[in-house]
């Protein structure tokens, strides 16, 4: 599964599809003081983005892939 909910965190593994965002969305509804863990994170699809923009995300941990870091920071600091 590429985003595993945790109680109080969300870890995204790998590539997060755009399946992924509906789930998200309902996760971060129930728990709008999550943590996201965006480390093992390789392609973010864009539906996802747009819920953690919505949600304004807490990221504790940035993609290990720099480039992937850099044009989600943008958006998400």
């Amino acid at each position: 599964m590429p985003i595993e909910f945790k109680s109080n965190l969300a870890i995204f593994q790998d590539v997060v599809s755009v399946e992924e965002a509906d789930d998200l969305l309902s996760w971060l509804q129930n728990n709008p003081s999550g943590k996201m863990n965006l480390a093992s994170c390789t392609h973010l699809h864009p539906a996802n983005l747009q819920v953690l923009i919505a949600a304004n995300a807490n990221i504790v941990k940035w993609p290990n892939d720099k480039s992937l870091t850099g044009w989600l920071a943008s958006v998400l600091n």
